[in-house]
């Protein structure tokens, strides 16, 4: 599972089977990165639609909506190679944080 999921897809696959907490989320496998790179840096067609469902799934457990200025849901992209290689690719932490999610998000609070 490890060279599809990467490292952290996989381990948080594996606990989420096995009943523990885990935030909702989902991963891209690393087939996508082979395919991109071997397909002129183009993603495939269905791609965007398969975000969207998984976000939408998300967005129905957290209750919250990736965009929405009323009640804006933050996200995390996290990246998971095959092999380690720490410190090699960023973090992004409060995707979806702008100036118009920020004055929603403090009102909710």
């Amino acid at each position: 599972m490890r060279n599809l999921l990467g490292g952290k897809g996989a381990n948080l696959a594996e606990m989420s089977s096995l009943g523990l907490p885990v935030p909702p989320g989902f991963t891209i496998t690393t087939e996508l990165c082979t395919h991109y790179t071997s397909h002129d840096n183009q993603y495939p067609d269905e791609l965007k639609a398969e975000v969207d469902a998984a976000l939408a799934k998300i967005e129905g457990v957290i209750g919250a909506k990736f965009g929405a200025a009323d009640n804006p849901l933050l996200v995390s992209v996290r990246s998971g190679a095959r092999a380690s290689m720490p410190g090699m690719m960023d973090t992004v932490l409060n995707l979806g944080l702008n100036d118009e999610t920020v004055a929603g998000l403090a009102k909710a609070s």
